[in-house]
C-alpha cells in the first residue's frame, strides 16, 4: 500500500470516475485503474461498484475512505513540518470557503498576505455551502475552512476555531413591499410571504432562527447563489434573510435591506479539525488571518 494508491483511491471516490481522476492527476486512465485494482487486491476487498460511466463506493470502500484521507492528511502534515524546518518553502494548503462574505470579503486579503509570506506554498480553494465546508473539514478534504460561529452548540464546535468577522443578518424586501416602511422587521412578519432561502450562505443559521422561534417560513425558492436570491427578491417573488456583509456594495433600488428585530449577529471564523495535528501551513494561515483581524484589515 502506497500513499499514491490512497491518493488515487480518494480522488476516484471524490470525482466518481476513473477518467475524471486521471485527468485531474495528469496520468492515464489505465494507471488509475491499475492503482485501485492493486489496492483492492492487497486489502482483499472491492472498494468500488463499477457501472458504465460511473463508479460508486462499496460499503467497505466508504468506510475505508475516511481512514485513507486521515492517512493522507497526516502524510501532508509530515511533509509540511519538514518544509517548515526549511522555512516553509514548499507545501500545500487546502482551504474551504463559502458565500460572498468569506470568498469575496475575507479570503482575497488573507490570501494576498499569505502568498507574499509563503510564495512556495501551493494553495487550493474549494467553495460550497457553509455546511459543506464543515463536512470537508470532517473528512479532511480541506486543511482549514471558513465557518459560521454561533453562541449555541453547533457542528463547528467540534473544531478549533478563531473568530475573524462579525456582521448581522438582514431582511431583503422588494422595494414596493409594505415592510419597507419599518426600521426593523420581526421574524414572525416573514412567515406569510413566499420565502427565498439562499443555500450558498448561512442557510443553517437562518433556518435555525425560525426553528428556535417555533416559526416556519413559507419556503418557495432555494437559490444556490446570492445573485439569484437578489434577482428573485427584486422581481417581487418573495422575501429573504441574508448576511449584511454579503450584499453588493453597489446600491440597487429594486430591493431594500432591513435589520431583524431583535438584531441577529453573525460571526465568521476559520476552523481546523485539530490544532495539534494541523499542518504548519494551516497554522500559519490562521495566525496571519488573526493578525489581520486585530489590525482591522478585514473591516
Amino acid at each position: 500500500m502506497t500513499l499514491t494508491q490512497l491518493e488515487i483511491f480518494s480522488l476516484v471516490a471524490e470525482l466518481q470516475g476513473f477518467t475524471s481522476a486521471a485527468h485531474r492527476l495528469g496520468i492515464s486512465q489505465s494507471a488509475v485503474s491499475h492503482a485501485v485494482k492493486a489496492l483492492e487486491q492487497e486489502l482483499g476487498v472491492e472498494l468500488f461498484r463499477r457501472h458504465q460511466t460511473l463508479v460508486e463506493l462499496s460499503d467497505i470502500g466508504a468506510q475505508l475512505l475516511g481512514r485513507a484521507r486521515a492517512m493522507l492528511g497526516l502524510a501532508a502534515t509530515l511533509q509540511q513540518e519538514a518544509a517548515d524546518a526549511r522555512g516553509m518553502k514548499r507545501g500545500t494548503l487546502r482551504i474551504g470557503s463559502f458565500g460572498p462574505t468569506a470568498s469575496v470579503r475575507l479570503l482575497p486579503t488573507i490570501l494576498s498576505h499569505f502568498r507574499q509570506a509563503y510564495p512556495g506554498i501551493e494553495v487550493h480553494v474549494d467553495e460550497g455551502p457553509d455546511r459543506q465546508v464543515i463536512q470537508w473539514l470532517d473528512e479532511r478534504r480541506v486543511d482549514v475552512g471558513f465557518v459560521v460561529l454561533a453562541d449555541t452548540p453547533t457542528d463547528s464546535e467540534r473544531f478549533d476555531t478563531v473568530a475573524l468577522f462579525e456582521d448581522q443578518l438582514v431582511v431583503l424586501l422588494p422595494a414596493t413591499h409594505a415592510l419597507v416602511a419599518s426600521t426593523s422587521v420581526p421574524l414572525q412578519a416573514l412567515c406569510d410571504d413566499p420565502f427565498i432561502l439562499t443555500e450558498a450562505g448561512s442557510s443553517e443559521l437562518v433556518m435555525r432562527l425560525f426553528s428556535d422561534a417555533r416559526l416556519r417560513p413559507n419556503v418557495r425558492y432555494r437559490c444556490a447563489q446570492l445573485l439569484s436570491t437578489l434577482e428573485a427578491v427584486s422581481r417581487g417573488d418573495g422575501l429573504s434573510i441574508v448576511a449584511q456583509a454579503s450584499l453588493p456594495e453597489r446600491v440597487d433600488s429594486r430591493y431594500v435591506a432591513r435589520p431583524l428585530s431583535p438584531p441577529v449577529p453573525r460571526r465568521i471564523g476559520l476552523a481546523v479539525l485539530d490544532r495539534r495535528q494541523a499542518s504548519p501551513a494551516a497554522l500559519a494561515f490562521l495566525t496571519l488571518a488573526q493578525g489581520l483581524q486585530h489590525t482591522g484589515t478585514h473591516r
